[in-house]
């Protein structure tokens, strides 16, 4: 699992826990039935929790019944009388096309060690769909400039190999000069700070949420959102889905599809346009 995944099923058990404690004075697990169990999921919702994050809790607490059964801690499930929450699909948000090339094209970025990382951390995640965690943990040994392409390490070890850009190539190539001539401290790792230490992903949603908010009012500017925009970008001009998961090193085609909602939209948008019975 991401390390952000581990953090978040940790949040969740630790907040139930505190629910048990504060509202039944339960110490032990095998005191919790599936009523406790629901009426922790109606505080969710009291307290506005959203359906989706009250979904991610519920899974985090299914995921730990089955290894305390795996364990044999317990021998009986309460979870399989707990119902989820029904949540609406949520299309992904993305930049357009011509809001992107004005970022990349028009938007200066400062000519030395800082800017030329920045811009690349930008255009490396658009060029490419990976996750925020992905970009982070790549290591220089990582990119293959005579084959132009990259090798990834995704969710759950999964390895998979992404094809780069002339652009992108030379990019890397300027950047990396850069680095070896600014930063005197050892480091494998591809992207670096100032002291020559591996970046932190507090520091690259800074430089993408400061980037974006130069060509674009969404109120989500995140990292995910240039991988949002990478494969709805692929879509719109004709690329396979199969092919867009393998490069998202999504496990299922399930996970990709959501992207066709957008194109339909702008089919939608087309039609509506251009069609005397629209």
């Amino acid at each position: 699992m991401s390390p952000h995944t581990v953090l978040a099923y940790s949040n969740d058990l630790e907040q139930f826990f505190e629910y048990l404690r504060n509202a039944y004075s339960i110490q032990e697990i095998n005191e919790v039935n599936h009523s406790i169990i629901r009426s922790w999921v109606v505080s969710l919702i009291e307290n506005k929790i959203g359906p989706r994050s009250a979904n991610r809790k519920i899974s985090t607490l299914k995921s730990f019944y089955k290894f305390l059964l795996r364990e044999k801690v317990l021998s009986v499930n309460p979870m399989h009388k707990i119902q989820s929450p029904k949540i609406s699909k949520r299309i992904p948000v993305f930049v357009e096309e011509i809001k992107m090339e004005a970022l990349i094209y028009d938007v200066p970025f400062e000519d030395n060690f800082t800017g030329k990382r920045n811009f690349l951390i930008i255009e490396m995640l658009y060029a490419t769909g990976m996750r925020r965690a992905e970009l982070i943990n790549l290591k220089e040994s990582d990119t293959n400039l005579i084959n132009n392409t990259l090798k990834v390490l995704g969710k759950r070890n999964k390895e998979r190999i992404i094809p780069i850009t002339t652009e992108l190539k030379k990019l890397i190539k300027e950047y990396l000069e850069e680095k070896r001539k600014s930063i005197h401290a050892k480091n494998y790792f591809l992207f670096v700070t100032e002291k020559g230490n591996q970046i932190n992903p507090s520091c690259v949603y800074s430089v993408v949420r400061k980037s974006l908010e130069k060509v674009t009012t969404l109120s989500k500017k995140s990292p995910h959102v240039l991988r949002h925009t990478f494969a709805t970008h692929l879509l719109n001009n004709g690329a396979n889905l199969n092919a867009i998961k393998e490069l998202l090193g999504h496990s299922s085609l399930a996970a990709t599809q959501v992207y066709t909602h957008n194109t339909i939209e702008k089919l939608k948008s087309v039609h509506s346009k251009a069609h005397p019975k629209a």
